[in-house]
């Protein structure tokens, strides 16, 4: 008996390879008999799918009067079950911290009305328990190639705690208490804007000739859409349609871009408690900002802003430039580097290019101005009060941010992870490896390091010895979202990500692959990779 793992097909429908009860190459297999089983009669429901047999690759049976469950790749998972092989156990089931979308298996084909299936003999345990298959008045079967087990009571009911109902006129249903991925019903087109979940609300953007609608529609009932906010993107070259969504200070805003490439403007929304949109800022090229006791702070990072970049705009404010902040002779919010005596911006640092503490904004900045050449990458301290501007990291840094009442931040010379007192002194070095991504969480810090191109690995950063690894699987990202670590995993893995809690627990296995992860206060909200279908873990 041999375990095939599910794999990936490019950017078709995802499927799966499933459990195969047939044994490797030169071992022999245990002894099967063979029994009849028919297609059931009446309806079957899965987590609140109704699951068409009549054109299933891998049917649910009867056999015997009880219902059987193809233990496909993702059939197991969407119940919360995982299976594996191994020639010294044999067969073992058992629940786990798993989940996965409803998985059709759809063929073009409908099923006959009865098939011959095996009793296998092979070793078979389920939540540690040793199953005698041959005196099992319901055994595990083996039908096209796929193990199934009986949805007896004792297994449905007793083993994994399912919800697990008869209704003569809705059939059979069954419900698993694993989080559940689900398909929002929001328009097939919002997959490929931006879109939020925000205070029990969809945001997504729908586009009609020269015209983006954006609308919020009720998590229950994802039909009633109700209109946010609208403009016209005409004139944009190329055209912009991308609306793009955050969580600033526990306040919905959205972005989108107007006008040329060279003389556009990026306009800033938010999302005010009636649901309605609202202006808020309006700037030229690229701009960061952040929410301040004294207004807003712009971090200006178009073409033109080489320094003096960084002012505070008062509320309402959205026509003139602000009042400047700092030195005016810095380059504020970017990374640079040296390429024939002149600045290289390689990196704009959205996230973690300023820090707000109080009265006191934390940002890395640079000088061209110094007589005795470039001064790069350096970690300030300004007092928006006083405008007093102290540089508190003097060495080059590629990222940094404020976790608790430490710094921690990346040096350029090793892409070591170092920590240090608000002040700048105290410094330590956290990391033995390089470190790509970083953030903490409960008092711990992770961070990520690449093992080959845009791939990762995932540790926890202990000062006092070595780091241990997280995870093992290679990963293509990692982000903080709700408390939790979301680890996106490499399409080679077996799955699609991992959520792990703030001491680096597994708190779910997720079967579905993610290619970009969407903004969301209470949820995880996803595309799928390949086709950008939105999916939500709740």
């Amino acid at each position: 008996m041999d375990l095939v793992r599910k794999k990936w097909a490019g950017h078709a429908a995802v499927f799966a390879l499933c459990f195969s009860l047939l044994a490797p190459a030169g071992e022999s297999r245990a002894a099967s008999a063979g029994v009849r089983v028919t297609l059931p009669e009446f309806k079957v429901s899965l987590n609140g799918h109704t699951v068409d047999n009549q054109h299933r690759e891998h049917p649910l049976l009867v056999y015997k009067d009880i219902t059987y469950f193809p233990m496909t790749w993702y059939d197991s998972r969407l119940l919360g079950l995982e299976a594996k092989w191994a020639p010294e156990n044999g067969l073992v089931i058992a629940q786990g911290q798993v989940s996965s979308s409803y998985v059709s298996y759809k063929t073009d084909h409908q099923n006959a009305a009865s098939y011959s299936a095996e009793v296998p003999a092979s070793a078979i345990s389920i939540n540690g328990k040793p199953i005698d298959n041959s005196k099992e008045p319901y055994p595990l079967l083996s039908f096209r190639d796929v193990t199934y087990f009986p949805l007896t009571w004792r297994f449905a009911h007793d083993e994994f705690g399912w919800d697990y109902r008869w209704d003569d006129a809705e059939g059979l249903d069954i419900r698993s208490h694993n989080p559940q991925i689900l398909n929002p019903d929001l328009p097939a087109s919002a997959g490929g804007n931006d879109v939020a979940l925000y205070k029990g609300y969809y945001y997504f953007a729908e586009t009609t000739g020269n015209t983006n609608q954006v609308y919020r529609a009720p998590v229950q009932k994802p039909s009633e859409k109700e209109p946010v906010y609208s403009y016209d993107f005409l004139g944009v070259e190329p055209p912009r349609r991308m609306v793009h969504f955050r969580i600033l200070d526990n306040e919905l805003w959205f972005s989108y871009f107007v006008g040329s490439n060279l003389m556009g403007t990026n306009i800033y929304v938010k999302v005010n408690d009636d649901g309605k949109g609202e202006m808020k800022l309006q700037k030229g090229g690229y701009t960061d900002f952040k929410k301040t006791p004294y207004g807003t702070l712009i971090i200006a990072l178009g073409p033109n802003d080489w320094e003096g970049n960084l002012y505070l705009e008062s509320p309402g404010q959205r026509d003139q430039r602000g009042k400047a902040v700092g030195n005016p002779n810095l380059l504020y919010g970017r990374h640079v580097n040296l390429g024939n005596s002149s600045f290289i911006v390689d990196g704009i640092g959205t996230g973690d290019s300023a820090e707000v503490i109080g009265d006191d904004v934390y940002i890395r900045a640079s000088t061209s101005n110094h007589s005795d050449g470039y001064d790069l990458n350096k970690i300030y301290k300004i007092n928006l009060k006083t405008n007093e501007t102290k540089k508190i990291v003097n060495t080059e840094i590629s990222r940094f941010r404020i976790l608790g009442e430490k710094l921690y931040y990346v040096k350029d010379a090793d892409n070591g992870l170092y920590s240090s007192a608000l002040d700048g002194t105290g410094e330590r070095k956290l990391s033995e490896n390089a470190v790509s991504w970083f953030d903490g969480i409960n008092g711990n810090v992770y961070y990520t390091t690449a093992v080959g191109e845009d791939k990762y690995r995932l540790y926890q950063a202990n000062p006092d010895g070595e780091d241990p690894p997280v995870l093992q699987e290679r990963l293509d990202g990692v982000q903080l979202l709700n408390g939790k670590l979301i680890c996106r995993l490499d399409e080679k893995e077996d799955y699609g990500a991992m959520v792990l809690d703030g001491s680096g627990r597994l708190v779910l296995a997720v079967a579905d692959p993610i290619s970009h992860l969407l903004t969301s206060d209470d949820a995880i909200l996803f595309t799928t990779s390949g086709d950008s279908t939105i999916k939500v873990i709740r």
